[in-house]
């Protein structure tokens, strides 16, 4: 039996992500492992919202999920367990290889990508595009030319 690891945050994008394993995979020989990546929350949000609160919140955002991606598995004769991450990724999936026995699965990362990312030299979040953006640079421009036009005329 084939295992598969997936890991998901958003079932249109999964949906897409997992189309052409459904294509290539053997029916009703694979036993799939969802895992629901629930958005974070900042630590600034314990001020406003219990710790029981956030947990219910994400089982609730997960079952949400899983009721969408489900049942275009399960139209397959395939075994689906799901599962909702609550540390990091990569011991959680040292820990379901661990579960799953000998044969090592597979793992599918069907996560929407992040549209921003880290710059490599000091770790600050810029936009996925690359350093500058067009209206803060043109607002650093025409604030450069307005002080000069000021300093200009003194």
């Amino acid at each position: 039996m084939d295992k598969v690891i997936v890991y998901v945050d958003d079932a249109a994008h999964a949906q897409q992500i997992l189309a052409p394993l459904f294509a290539r995979g053997s029916a009703g020989n694979t036993h799939w492992v969802l895992v629901a990546c629930a958005p974070r929350m900042t630590h600034r949000i314990s001020k406003w919202v219990s710790h029981s609160a956030r947990e219910n919140w994400r089982a609730k955002w997960a079952d949400k999920l899983f009721a969408q991606v489900v049942p275009s598995l399960r139209a397959r004769p395939d075994h689906v367990t799901t599962v909702l991450a609550k540390g990091p990724l990569p011991e959680l999936t040292d820990k379901l290889q661990a579960d799953m026995g000998s044969t090592k699965a597979q793992v599918v990362d069907a996560r929407r990508p992040k549209l921003d990312v880290a710059a490599p030299d000091t770790g600050a979040v810029v936009p996925a595009g690359g350093r500058w953006s067009l209206p803060g640079t043109l607002s650093s421009l025409f604030a450069s030319v307005g002080l000069l036009m000021v300093l200009g005329t003194e």
